[in-house]
């Protein structure tokens, strides 16, 4: 059987569609066809149900593709690690990012980061959603905390403290709240996943835990939205760090109540498997964790952090 058409075999899974997978490969649609042909008669069996409206994995299919999909990682791993030997480390990286961080954090380091490494590709998604690596053709994905399926690997890029901020002037019109449980008359910006409102907030101060159920009149799925909301002075937020790093530097919000430590999350660089991991993947990995120490040390020394909150 040729690379090649394993290659259309996995396009098609991934578009539904044979006319979208050769337009993506830049071939015409009789080659991809006759590709999957190929593919279908070397294994003895029909990789996908076909009808006049569309095209659908077929049971022996859902069972392939994914060991399909290893044996390509494979041979592109096998590939770069030759290339990694020799000084030179090439091959695409396909990322996901959640919304906040990936566009007003990270951009910047990729940039930097494909200046370095001129033969590496990026293809990058923001979004917020839970990541399915096969059905979203992802790599490896940017998120607030560890993996949830003990399948999944990962790597810890750092500690993330959690920062509570609000607006200077909203604060002179609603008053400066001195204890979590003052935020109770106060305008929550909330964080929306699945249809669930994060508006109860948790803070610690000298290993005692304070707990606050927080009103508000926004709430959105963005993690952006939400922050810039708390930028233009629409209420209070409780947001990572990393994400108000540069608002907090430049002054645009204020951290309030510094004493009080409310939630600290992990970065994690997750990945389908650990034989996933490509040389490209690990220098992307180095990358994020030096950048994202730096910022946090430029945190740490603002006093928007605390030093203890930022040990692994």
């Amino acid at each position: 059987m040729l690379l090649e058409d394993l290659q259309v075999v996995l396009k098609v899974a991934e578009f539904r569609s044979i006319t979208k997978a050769a337009a993506h490969l830049d071939m015409r649609m009789a080659t991809a066809s006759a590709a999957l042909k190929r593919a279908e008669a070397a294994l003895g069996a029909e990789l996908f149900i076909r009808t006049t409206r569309k095209i659908r994995l077929s049971s022996a299919g859902e069972r392939y593709l994914p060991e399909c999909e290893k044996a390509l990682s494979l041979l592109a791993q096998a590939k770069q690690a030759m290339h990694g030997s020799e000084g030179k480390v090439e091959g695409e990286v396909r990322l996901s990012l959640s919304s906040d961080l990936g566009r007003n954090v990270v951009m910047p380091w990729l940039d930097e980061f494909m200046e370095a490494h001129p033969s590496i590709s990026l293809k990058v998604t923001v979004s917020d959603s839970t990541i399915d690596f096969y059905r979203d053709s992802v790599d490896m994905a940017l998120r607030y905390g560890p993996p949830k399926d003990s399948n999944l690997y990962g790597f810890k890029i750092c500690n993330v403290p959690g920062v509570l901020c609000a607006t200077q002037g909203y604060l002179e019109q609603r008053g400066t709240p001195a204890h979590p449980q003052d935020l109770a008359t106060h305008n929550g910006l909330f964080y929306q996943l699945h249809d669930v409102i994060y508006d109860v907030w948790g803070f610690t101060r000298e290993g005692e835990e304070h707990t606050v159920k927080m009103q508000g009149n926004r709430a959105s799925n963005d993690g952006d939205l939400v922050r810039r909301w708390c930028v233009a002075g629409k209420g209070v937020a409780v947001k990572s760090c990393l994400d108000m790093h540069a608002d907090l530097l430049a002054g645009r919000v204020v951290n309030i109540l510094p004493h009080f430590t409310p939630r600290t999350s992990e970065l994690w660089l997750i990945c389908p498997s650990r034989q996933s991991i490509t040389p490209a993947m690990r220098l992307l990995r180095d990358a994020f964790k030096i950048k994202s120490a730096s910022m946090l040390e430029q945190l740490a020394f603002g006093g928007f952090v605390h030093t203890d909150g930022l040990e692994s």
